[in-house]
């Protein structure tokens, strides 16, 4: 077997190229990551989906693939799903890890996981973790160790599946984003019946949502999010795409509250989300960030709680 029918299908020319079938899809992915694909069909496959603009069903079947390749998860699964893919060069401090904090503090277990490449150092996912006292895993087995303990826990995308990252990396050589990136983000690799993802542009909303139906998931909240985190911004609309009770679902929100500061004019480090768990920094807008980031992954987990209240008790909590 080779990618060359898959190439074929999808390079013919004007009205005989296709796109790929699910099926085709997962097979493309099983054999690039059984390393039974040339260099060079691997870069021409990636490119042809981006520049066709990859469908639900090329999404389904690289997602499927890619799981067909992960270690088992051990334990019971967490309640959320939160990927975190996304560039640093037009967003600060990585509120939402926040976010992720309250909703484990409700109850639902979460599960974070993630690779983020052209961050600067204010954005930087993995130096923040240890401020926002999230724990990295170091493989799944202990992923799984730690939700059990914490109910929130970091696994690196290269912890999880090397070979993911190695073909993320490839961004370098070809100049551009493939739809690898789309499909990190539904990964979900502790298989929950719940997950969020933030995407750099609208459209892939609604081609988030159509994956997930394709693979079964039940709860599901996507928005167009800073550098493509699921973060929300306080002063602006926000449209929500996914799926609820495996149906699917749309809204518009209206802002939160007169801010006007963007996320790119955030000075605070990855330092800072310490300081404002603890009460040490006073941020308005940094307290909006994360508290509408947690209620919009509260409702996608169908966990009823106020992220308000969860917040005002937020130390007594740990201290206890």
């Amino acid at each position: 077997m080779s990618l060359a029918p898959m190439v074929a299908a999808l390079a013919r020319g004007p009205g005989r190229s296709r796109h790929l079938t699910m099926a085709e899809a997962e097979e493309a992915m099983r054999l690039v990551l059984a390393g039974d694909a040339e260099p060079e069909a691997v870069g021409a496959l990636l490119m042809l989906m981006r520049y066709r603009g990859e469908s639900a069903e090329e999404v389904a079947g690289l997602v499927r693939g890619l799981r067909a390749a992960l270690p088992r998860w051990p334990g019971p699964a967490p309640a959320l799903d939160w990927p975190s893919y996304a560039a640093g060069r037009t967003r600060g401090a990585p509120w939402f890890l926040l976010a992720a904090r309250l909703v484990a503090m409700a109850g639902g277990p979460v599960l974070l996981h993630g690779w983020n490449s052209h961050q600067g150092a204010r954005a930087d996912v993995r130096a923040a973790l240890p401020h926002a006292g999230i724990r990295v895993a170091r493989g799944v087995a202990e992923a799984g160790a730690i939700l059990a303990r914490d109910r929130i826990a970091y696994l690196p995308a290269e912890a999880a599946l090397p070979q993911l990252v190695d073909l993320l990396r490839l961004r370098s050589v070809l100049g551009l984003r493939s739809p690898l990136n789309t499909a990190a983000r539904a990964l979900n690799p502790g298989g929950a019946p719940a997950s969020v993802q933030g995407v750099f542009h609208p459209p892939y909303r609604a081609l988030a949502a159509e994956a997930a139906a394709l693979l079964g998931l039940p709860r599901l909240a996507v928005l167009k999010g800073g550098g493509g985190e699921f973060e929300r911004h306080p002063g602006k609309p926000t449209q929500i795409d996914g799926r609820r009770d495996g149906a699917p679902f749309a809204a518009e929100l209206p802002p939160l509250a007169e801010a006007h500061r963007r996320l790119a004019e955030d000075d605070h480090g990855p330092d800072a989300l310490a300081a404002l768990w603890s009460g040490a920094l006073a941020d308005p807008f940094a307290e909006a960030v994360v508290l509408g980031t947690a209620a919009l992954a509260l409702d996608a987990a169908g966990i009823d709680a106020d992220p308000v209240a969860l917040w005002a008790r937020r130390t007594r909590t740990e201290a206890a």
